[in-house]
């Protein structure tokens, strides 16, 4: 019997998600054996996946997007400027979407476009992203770090970054895209948004802003500092207190219910040092309204959505593929890869990139195993 995708039943069980995990000894796997059908990529964190099956790949880390061809090498379709990151990859009637950016991070340097390429390989650039947060700020009002509970005295002690408190910066970093009808939703990592652009005219406007995540600060927690991995330990001062993260939206894709659903990392520490605080929200398209549909997940970056509403979840620092069953709202392991970064389904297919490291981002690869 098919199954029947089931919001209610998702938002009541929210509280009893199994976490995922191996899979038991001696149980069947729900997968066939994964097949390699690209390797040696930079970085593939973005992919979708056409209805003849063919693949595109984001290579965000050189600049590229992307097409996979059957003896497992790659066609460039848009090659960025140096240093500018590659995302988001959508395919629609012929066309694809993407986006295009530089500067997360830093206000001064920000710059960032949706894309298009039609099926004569001609690019069009659809609206600029980067102008829009520059004048928008969608999170400007959002609160971040900690209450006024916490003292500044004992924030003295608190290191530079992340900030003890703060409101939404100027940031952006367009990530994920999906496209219905005229409208391109874009995931905005550093804007902490989701986006609306008419694809015609190139308007931009905010659907939502995901609220905040808080995590309550443990005892002898370090906090990374720098990009090299620089860690202090918080003073004992703000230990018990919460810490209000940013959301970080990753992938969003629609589900069949209409709604779309939207990965996001945790904010601050990814790895499991504050607990599995990665969720995946649930936003409404008319209104922008949001909530957390399934939450625990560890560092999740990109989701799909099956035609029964099974949803499969990139674990990038868990190395491994979630599935979430669409009607008892169950977490379990679909497959244990290292590193995947975004998954797709096509019909009865699990399409997944992995082998991410930032140590070295040239490992990466496309894979694909069928679901049993």
């Amino acid at each position: 019997m098919k199954k029947k995708f089931s919001i209610v039943a998702c938002l009541a069980a929210a509280s009893m998600v199994i976490p995922a995990g191996p899979a038991l000894a001696g149980s069947t796997p729900e997968h066939s054996e994964p097949r390699t059908l690209a390797e040696n990529l930079v970085g593939p964190l973005s992919m979708a996946v056409n209805s003849d099956e063919s693949v595109l790949v984001t290579q965000n880390f050189a600049g590229l997007l992307s097409r996979v061809n059957d003896d497992g090498s790659t066609t460039t379709l848009h090659k960025g400027k140096k240093d500018w990151d590659v995302a988001g990859v959508e395919t629609r009637r012929g066309t694809t979407y993407f986006v295009e950016s530089v500067g997360a991070g830093d206000p001064n340097a920000l710059e960032g476009y949706l894309k298009s390429i039609n099926p004569q390989g001609e690019v069009r650039t659809i609206a600029n992203l980067a102008s829009y947060e520059r004048e928008n700020n969608p999170d400007r009002d959002q609160h971040y770090g900690f209450g006024p509970e916490v003292s500044a005295e004992c924030l003295a002690g608190w290191p530079a970054f992340p900030p003890a408190r703060y409101r939404g910066a100027l940031d952006s970093h367009p990530y994920g895209v999906a496209v219905r009808g005229d409208t391109a939703y874009v995931a905005d990592a550093g804007a902490n948004a989701i986006l609306e652009v008419n694809i015609e005219t190139g308007d931009v406007s905010t659907l939502a802003v995901l609220p905040a995540r808080p995590a309550v600060i443990p005892a002898g927690t370090k906090i990374p500092v720098d990009m090299a991995g620089t860690t202090v330990e918080v003073p004992a001062c703000v230990v018990g207190h919460e810490y209000a993260f940013e959301p970080v939206p990753t992938d969003v894709e629609f589900g069949p219910d209409g709604r779309l659903y939207v990965t996001s990392l945790p904010g601050g520490p990814e790895d499991p040092s504050l607990g599995a605080r990665g969720a995946i929200f649930r936003v409404n398209p008319w209104s922008g309204s949001s909530h957390v549909w399934a939450e625990d997940i560890l560092s999740p970056t990109g989701l799909a959505i099956a035609d029964d509403g099974d949803v499969y979840v990139a674990s990038m620092f868990g190395n491994e593929i979630i599935k979430i069953d669409a009607w008892t709202c169950d977490k379990s392991q679909f497959l244990a890869i290292d590193g995947p970064a975004a998954v797709e389904v096509r019909g009865s297919t699990v399409y997944a990139t992995a082998g991410f490291n930032f140590a070295d981002p040239s490992k990466g690869k496309v894979i694909k195993a069928g679901i049993r």
